[in-house]
């Protein structure tokens, strides 16, 4: 994946000889993460866990683990939390983002493993890839594409891929 040059907050993502526009985050791509900037971090980082919302449609196909949302499905964005870049349970004290969205960006979504093993207190949370707005507007550092385009990917992804996000 890789942002175009006439705009940070938009890509193109290759995954052998499929290639699809992405949304990226609204400060574009960065080497130094950190909470709440934005940006959508440079590196490999694997796909390790899938998302969806059963009431929008049937688990996407792939081999990569899949679970189904819930109303109570949450992610922990608080550095101060000992659940910081986990997954929660609502309801829930701590910051966090609800993953039972009202709008469609995360009818899939995909966990990268942008700092979890471990995660370091305010280095970036939350970072997925998932359905995109119909406009491509920015993430909030996330990458994001079409559902049709998440789906074929899906299909051909296998445990232990690895999304390369590069300058």
């Amino acid at each position: 994946m890789r942002a175009l040059p006439h705009d940070r907050t938009k890509g193109i993502l290759t995954f052998g000889a499929i290639t699809v526009p992405c949304a990226l985050g609204r400060s574009g791509l960065l080497v130094r993460k950190k909470e709440g900037d934005g940006g959508t971090p440079v590196g490999f980082f694997e796909l390790l866990h899938v998302y969806y919302r059963p009431d929008k449609g049937l688990p996407p196909k792939t081999t990569l683990p899949v679970e189904p949302l819930t109303p109570s499905s949450a992610w922990c964005d608080d550095p101060a939390s000992h659940l910081y870049n986990r997954p929660v349970s609502l309801p829930f004290d701590a910051s966090h983002e609800k993953m039972w969205r009202d709008d469609r960006l995360y009818d899939i979504v995909v966990v990268l493993d942008c700092n979890m093993f471990p995660a370091v207190k305010g280095k970036g949370s939350a970072i997925f890839f998932h359905i995109a707005r119909e406009t491509y507007s920015p993430t909030e550092g996330c990458v994001a594409v079409a559902p049709e385009h998440m789906k074929l990917l899906l299909e051909k992804t296998r445990p232990g891929a690895r999304m390369c996000i590069r300058l």
